[in-house]
Order: structure tokens, then C-alpha cells, then sequence
């Protein structure tokens, strides 16, 4: 009788400390998620690693590339912004300053400055995440517009 209750006092408290584990997040911690991940994203360019760049796109991400120009699906845009890694400095970097998440917890929005290699403003971003798993989030709506 003695292990019996052992064991199931172990399965209660194994029960308690993965429902405290599970337990959701936050929309202030959702937030912080993709920030972070938005600047992992943006170290890509920086680090000039195109394969890391590409592992932030969503299967069916649509990029806006120019007016009436956009790049559909993950290999296009892959294609497209090869060129933006290939040289040794980067032609620009981007930084989130807002982020929002739905109250579901699966999309975001994320938007920021673009800067030149000289620091100075050119544009902003706008992109939207999508939560495929817990953490990962995957980019798959970017535009860019005037500062």
C-alpha cells in the first residue's frame, strides 16, 4: 500500500509541474518572443547567413518587393534576397520598435526602422509573424515602405 500512494503522489506531482510548464504566456511575453525572434532574424543580414535568413520564412510567406512585385512562397523570396547577402557588408539592417500578438497568441505584428550601412533611415518594415509551434514563429507577410 505504502508505494502505491509513492506512486501516485509522483504522477500528481509530475501532472502539477507540466501544467505549470505548459501554462500560456503572456501576450507581454508573446510580444518579447517575437521581438527576439525579429532581431534573430535581422542578425541574419548582419552575420551575412542566407541560409538563416531563409529558415524565418513561412512555406507560403509573401514578400513586397516593389510596387505590384510580390514574392510568393519561400523559395522565390529566398531566390530574390540572395543578392542583399552576398557581398561582405550589408546594404541595410532593422530593428523591431513595435510589436503586437492577437490575443490567440498566433500572429503577430512587427514593425521598425530600416537603416543604411551608414546609420541613416531609409525605410521601415512591416512584417507579420505566424506561431507554427510553441516559440517558433515564421515570417509570412514583409513589406517595406518610405521613412
Amino acid at each position: 500500500m505504502g508505494n502505491k500512494k509513492w506512486v501516485v503522489a509522483l504522477v500528481l506531482g509530475l501532472l502539477v509541474i507540466g501544467t505549470a510548464m505548459a501554462a500560456p504566456l503572456t501576450n507581454a511575453e508573446l510580444k518579447q518572443q517575437v521581438a527576439d525572434t525579429e532581431r534573430a532574424f535581422a542578425a541574419t543580414m548582419k552575420a551575412r547567413d542566407h541560409a538563416a535568413f531563409v529558415s524565418y520564412l513561412a512555406d507560403e510567406t509573401i514578400f513586397f518587393s516593389g510596387p505590384n512585385r510580390p514574392l510568393h512562397g519561400k523559395a522565390a523570396v529566398a531566390k530574390e534576397w540572395k543578392r542583399f547577402y552576398e557581398k561582405a557588408e550589408a546594404p541595410f539592417s532593422w530593428e523591431p520598435d513595435e510589436v503586437e500578438v492577437v490575443a490567440s497568441g498566433t500572429l503577430a505584428y512587427s514593425t521598425g526602422p530600416v537603416y543604411d550601412p551608414s546609420g541613416k533611415l531609409i525605410s521601415r518594415f512591416s512584417s507579420i509573424w505566424r506561431q507554427e509551434a510553441p516559440g517558433k514563429w515564421k515570417i509570412v507577410f514583409d513589406r517595406g515602405s518610405e521613412a
